[in-house]
């Protein structure tokens, strides 16, 4: 009677009203589990495949591994590219079909690989996924979730993403390298039949003039039956909202909305932001973590820390979701920044003293210290990074904005992945630990002085 009870609470997840967001938000998000699994499988990978213990039969060196790692960035900066010309054109649910392909073809790429340069190409098209997915995903969401459940469901992508990495890791310590791409596929499989049987948005489908296949979408996510007096109303409020702001959206944006002070105030803070979220290693550590830990001196299991760090992700995350609307991003941001700069700076510290001292007797500080980075890490630079770039922007300017700065957030992910392995080899995991710590500390400095508090700013404000 209990579980009954909480199926028709209206304001539960599985609740009659909500349970369709719900169900269709996790089969939406898995494609995203998917992408961050390819994330944490490669970790370990990558490690081996430069050495003795490689599963391939032909040489990768260290300029190959900084190819295979960045090129996820190049494909995300496309699939931004992509998905953001053909999001209002062909909606949002062929795009949504379409991801899986490309990572599928990541799998199959790394299954029948013959030579360095299918690992590039696979690597390239993971990322267009991703990429195309992040900029899809947060709008199909948000058009088929209620008001009070959307920063809910919003929030699950990058819980969604971690969970994938850290299911990545664990698939990778445990399993042969040609035993799991097989296993995989099934995912996104399963991801494209699932696809198969949910409506396009409400909202897309009003702005196409599709107004009874509008009104069917709208019936389907918010589980309403077709006789429903009060749905009916609720519609036609829906469809009103939507053609007037599709009105007023078509009004031509001046050049000078781009050059005010405002703008200019955004441009700059968003610029930081991602400096800040790319060069404080955060990316770099999911992607190498396996590497990061064999130079760490650690006298502990590698595998143990690796998926350690994985959960830890998920729950920095999950208390990103809980004190963001609570004590503010701005606060968030100074402890992550802060914080992560201090581990870093440690981290570096360690690494250099155990080269030339013997530190086994705490071999375990290296795990520690990794661990208290990643999650001070996820609670501000990494958790809130999408929540303040959306917020930062003037109203006018916002979708045209917060679009740019993706589209160069992921070319700072190429450019982060692709030096961190070549600066590990050429300056040493110390030194390079103290280049994102100054970097981020700098990050800091520029949240103490010259970031404002976006919590509570209305979207329409200029």
């Amino acid at each position: 009677k209990m579980f009954l009870s909480f199926l028709d609470n209206s304001k539960g997840l599985l609740g009659r009203r909500i349970r369709n967001q719900f169900l269709v938000t996790l089969m939406a998000n898995s494609i995203i589990f998917c992408h961050g699994l390819g994330i944490g499988w490669m970790s370990p990978v990558m490690k081996d495949l430069p050495s003795g213990d490689s599963p391939l039969s032909f040489n990768v060196y260290v300029e190959d591994i900084s190819w295979i790692g960045s090129l996820v960035g190049i494909g995300a900066m496309i699939g931004n590219i992509l998905a953001g010309t053909l999001i209002d054109r062909i909606g949002r649910k062929p795009i949504m079909f379409g991801i899986a392909f490309p990572y599928m073809t990541f799998w199959f790429l790394v299954y029948f690989v013959e030579r360095v340069e299918y690992l590039y190409v696979g690597r390239l098209l993971a990322g267009l996924t991703n990429g195309a997915g992040y900029i899809v995903l947060p709008t199909f969401i948000s058009e088929i979730a209620d008001d009070n459940i959307r920063g809910r469901l919003g929030s699950l992508i990058l819980l969604f993403v971690n969970a994938g990495v850290l299911t990545g890791y664990i698939v990778s310590s445990n399993f042969n390298y040609f035993t799991t791409p097989p296993y995989i596929l099934a995912l996104p499989v399963l991801y494209i039949i699932m696809n198969l049987f949910i409506p396009e948005t409400p909202h897309h489908l009003i702005r196409k003039g599709k107004f009874d296949l509008a009104k069917n979408s709208f019936n389907f996510y918010k589980n309403i039956r077709r006789d429903d007096v009060k749905a009916e109303s609720e519609f036609e409020d829906l469809k009103d909202k939507v053609l007037r702001l599709e009105a007023e959206k078509n009004k031509s944006i001046d050049y000078r909305d781009f050059v005010t002070k405002p703008a200019f105030r955004a441009y700059i803070s968003a610029l930081v932001l991602i400096i800040g979220n790319q060069f404080s290693g955060s990316f770099c550590f999911s992607s190498y973590l396996s590497t990061i830990f064999a130079e760490s001196h650690t006298t502990l299991d590698l595998t143990m820390c690796t998926i350690i760090i994985g959960f830890l992700q998920i729950v920095g995350t999950y208390v990103t979701s809980l004190l963001c609307d609570k004590y503010g991003r701005r606060i968030l941001l100074l402890v992550s920044a802060s914080g992560s700069s201090c581990c870093l700076l440690a981290f570096g510290c360690f690494t250099y003293f155990a080269r030339r001292h013997d530190l086994s007797s705490v071999g375990w500080l290296p795990l520690l210290i990794i661990s208290c980075y990643v999650f001070l890490c996820n609670i501000g630079l990494v958790g809130c990074l999408f929540v303040v770039l959306v917020e930062l922007f003037p109203a006018k300017i916002r979708s045209v904005g917060v679009f740019a700065f993706i589209v160069i957030l992921s070319g700072f992910v190429f450019l982060a992945l692709k030096i961190f392995p070549l600066c590990l080899a050429s300056w040493g995991i110390s030194v390079t630990m103290w280049c994102c710590s100054g970097t981020t500390f700098l990050t800091f400095l520029y949240f103490t002085f010259f970031l404002e508090e976006t919590k509570g700013k209305s979207l329409l404000e200029t």
